[in-house]
């Protein structure tokens, strides 16, 4: 087992919705609710944020706060790599999905001459770019800055001056473009997404694990064919998005819940099934958000719990 360093990002404001920077805490919470020392076992480091950019008035509507989400990611990078250096598991615990730029720079950083693998968990597909968003938020950005794609066949956004700047600096992260390769990707539980997105993974031949396909043909069947299908990488990076679970069966604690995604048994299946490829480099939770918990604080316990049994395994 390798030691593991926490990383805990408490970065909302690529987010649409406010509250994920309080869903570590809210992990932290579960934690000891459940009895549980897990967080006194491991050492840990805070990325310093920039939430206050909340109140900033923003002159960049198709990607707000970008400025802001690029320090953030780069930050975040620095920790990835200093942690990776140490011979330590990086567990990221992050607010909203942007962060997972940050996190697959420090990776792609610290092993440039690697290939990156990713295996995305999550109910979007977060392709899209400030060319492409129809909301703006970069959390549904991140893996097009990994993937240096701007996806401008199907372009819909003139973006401004100060936008493209920031853009092209946050898919260039460590001087390294593209992070990782289309063929290296692999979505489970991917629902909910836009007609760009839908004709880009069309384009780039991207499997989505949907959640009937993984229940029909069997969980171990689906994880044995993403791992062959990741088998020329040198590691991977599990990026779990906790939307990727059912809103209605566990909560609505997320900014962007969407009905009939997997339980939490399920998710705990899929990233054991990854870890015993023994290529994971990195696991990064993301979106936890217990203002909007319907339940208490169930999403963050069925966080922990996930994170408690997977990182036995690590």
């Amino acid at each position: 087992m390798k030691e593991i360093k926490i990383i805990k990002n408490r970065s909302d404001i690529g987010a649409g919705t406010r509250g994920s920077d309080l869903g570590i805490d809210a992990i932290e919470i579960a934690a000891i609710n459940a009895g549980s020392d897990f967080f006194n076992q491991h050492s840990y480091v805070d990325v310093p944020t920039s939430n206050e950019a909340v109140y900033e008035k923003q002159y960049t509507p198709y990607a707000l706060r970008i400025g802001k989400v690029r320090e953030v990611c780069e930050n975040l990078c620095n920790y990835v790599m200093e942690t990776l250096k140490e011979e330590k598991f990086p567990l990221i615990l992050s607010g909203d999905h942007s962060s997972a730029l940050g996190t697959i720079s420090g990776l792609k950083c610290t092993y440039p001459d690697k290939r990156i693998g990713v295996v995305w968990i999550d109910a979007h597909a977060d392709m899209h770019s400030p060319y492409t968003t129809p909301s703006g938020n970069v959390h549904g950005m991140p893996l097009a800055a990994a993937l240096g794609d701007d996806n401008m066949d199907c372009k819909r956004n003139s973006v401004t001056a100060t936008t493209f700047e920031n853009w092209e600096a946050i898919k260039n992260i460590g001087g390294i473009q593209p992070k990782i390769l289309h063929s290296d990707l692999v979505y489970f539980g991917v629902r909910d997404t836009e007609e760009q997105e839908d004709i880009n993974i069309i384009k780039h031949k991207i499997k989505n694990y949907k959640v009937e396909e993984v229940r029909f043909r069997g969980l171990e069947i689906c994880v044995s064919e993403a791992v062959e299908k990741l088998k020329n990488v040198d590691y991977i990076y599990i990026s779990f998005d906790v939307d990727s679970m059912d809103c209605d069966l566990i909560s609505k604690g997320t900014g962007t819940p969407v009905s009939k995604g997997f339980d939490q048994v399920e998710i705990k299946q899929i990233i054991k099934g990854i870890i015993s490829s023994r290529k994971l480099a990195c696991l990064e939770i993301v979106e936890v958000n217990p203002c909007l918990d319907n339940r208490g604080n169930a999403m963050a316990e069925a966080a922990f719990d996930i994170i408690n049994d997977v990182t036995k395994l690590i």
